[in-house]
């Protein structure tokens, strides 16, 4: 039982909504620093502390985070039977799918986890196609890695455009809504992609890069996503239409479930997955690149978690990561507390992009930087009917047509 429940989303962000954003880099630095410094409570396993929004401490200082980590660890061990398991699963996969060209659809980023994922998949003997949404926010690293990894792997890429000017148009409406999720439009339009991809293809079975032990469990307070959260927005701030953006709506949602019976896996979570060596290992493997960092891939992720997040919120999306790593043994809590006492470095030509391509004026832009903080709950979500039909989710969950971490995180009404 959890003896201690802390703050809500809004008075997370109110009192999260440091003005740091016009400060010079060292003061800068130095009230980033001290705040940290005065945070009293932090979890005795982890890095989550009192600013995470929905934290709770058990009788021993252990956050809910790190329980519902524990649970996953339970439901998905990793190790030799994981992997064995792993096998199972591609087998069964296989013997599906000997008559179409495509066994499995796999995502891509040119990033760490899904380039891994190429070639995790052509290890299970499985035959992918991999799937690629372009939010015209790309790195030429990003862009090289997958190029690089699908040509020495011999797999076809499928990938969906947006419009730019229409998508920069929905980024502005999140930045200017005061909301902390200002980067969950390519989540939702990926996901959409994927399943778009598989009903194209007539492919039941996407694998997904997301691994808990090393990526973490982002609270709803941080991260929100869903398809009438980012309408809603964007009808309120918006100035065009949503026509090239895949949106995903619940209807498609649950049509792509129920009738095409696509299952969503995540063999990152059966594996022994250890991010340092695969680092290296896609490096000397493959020539894959180093961009710099978690999700940097992107040239507006970059932006959103090296500048945006910590110096509009106050929000580190370091603790996500380096906290996952400590609870999976692969950082020392040491270690992840003396990374976290120093902000985000960030490049100060994304922010000139930023307000090139959304069209913000410097004036403009300390406006929005410095407006009331609004969170999910100020807009129109299908989070209620999530939580009403939690049941059906939890058996989809069960069945793998969605992911247990959506299950865990969108269906409970007070857990994360």
């Amino acid at each position: 039982m959890h003896d201690k429940s802390v703050i809500s989303e809004n008075s997370l962000a109110n009192d999260q909504n440091i003005s740091g954003n016009s400060l010079p880099k060292e003061q800068w630095v130095e009230e980033w620093t001290d705040r940290i410094k005065k945070i009293k409570s932090r979890c005795a396993r982890c890095l989550y502390d009192v600013t995470v929004p929905n934290i709770a401490f058990d009788g021993k200082g252990i956050c809910n985070y790190c329980q519902t980590h524990d649970l996953l660890e339970m439901q998905y061990p990793s190790g030799e039977s994981g992997y064995k398991r792993l096998e199972q699963i591609a087998l069964k996969i296989k013997q599906e799918n000997a008559n179409k060209p495509y066994d499995v659809i796999v995502g891509v980023s040119g990033g760490c986890d899904s380039s891994y994922m190429l070639y995790l998949t052509k290890k299970l003997g499985l035959r992918p196609l991999a799937v690629h949404f372009d939010n015209t926010w790309d790195t030429t690293i990003a862009v090289e890695n997958i190029h690089t990894i699908l040509k020495k792997l011999n797999i076809e890429l499928f990938t969906y455009v947006v419009d730019n000017e229409e998508y920069d148009d929905i980024y502005k409406s999140f930045f200017k809504s005061g909301v902390p999720d200002i980067d969950i439009p390519t989540d939702i339009a990926l996901a959409t992609t994927l399943n778009i991809a598989a009903e194209k293809y007539k492919i039941r079975y996407i694998f997904e890069g997301h691994s808990f032990r090393t990526e973490g469990i982002a609270p709803l307070g941080w991260i929100y996503m869903d398809g009438k959260y980012i309408e809603s927005i964007q009808k309120k701030y918006g100035t065009l239409k949503m026509e090239s953006f895949p949106n995903l709506w619940l209807s498609s949602q649950l049509k792509w479930m129920i009738l095409n019976r696509i299952k969503k896996i995540r063999p990152l979570w059966y594996i022994d997955y250890q991010k340092e060596k695969v680092k290296e290992f896609l490096a000397n493997e493959f020539g894959w690149k180093w961009y710099g960092g978690h999700h940097l891939e992107n040239r507006f992720t970059h932006f959103a978690v090296t500048y945006f997040y910590p110096r509009r919120f106050g929000i580190d999306i370091r603790l996500l990561g380096c906290s996952a790593l400590i609870r999976s043994k692969q950082l020392s809590r040491e270690e992840g507390l003396n990374l976290i006492l120093q902000p985000p470095s960030f490049d100060p030509e994304l922010i000139q992009l930023f307000k090139k391509r959304l069209n913000l004026t410097d004036d403009e832009f300390e406006y929005y930087m410095t407006r009331p903080i609004r969170s999910y709950k100020d807009f129109k979500t299908y989070k209620p009917l999530f939580e009403k039909f939690r049941p059906f989710f939890w058996l989809m969950a069960k069945m793998d047509l969605i992911p247990m971490s959506f299950y865990l995180k969108y269906t409970s009404k007070n857990n994360i």
